[in-house]
């Protein structure tokens, strides 16, 4: 299993902090394995993603296997 933590907007559009899915995850299998809402969501370019704690350059070169952790970071708002 992967664990994808979700933070801010994100975890709100998934009804909840984190999620497992099954491995191993792409990209591409990522999207289709979420909820439609939160799926759209991560494709804007400002939200992040984190592979066992670095973030990616990349989105589409994401590839997860059994064990490892997927954050799904918004972008951060201030004041």
């Amino acid at each position: 299993m992967i664990t994808i933590v979700l933070l801010g907007k994100l975890a709100d559009l998934a009804g909840a902090p984190s999620l497992q899915l099954a491995a191993p995850l792409d990209w591409t299998g990522l999207r289709a394995a979420l909820p439609p809402a939160l799926a759209e969501a991560i494709q804007d370019p400002r939200n992040r993603v984190a592979l066992n704690g670095a973030l990616l350059a990349d989105k589409a070169g994401l590839q997860a296997r059994s064990g490892d952790e997927i954050a799904l970071l918004p972008p951060v708002s201030g004041g």
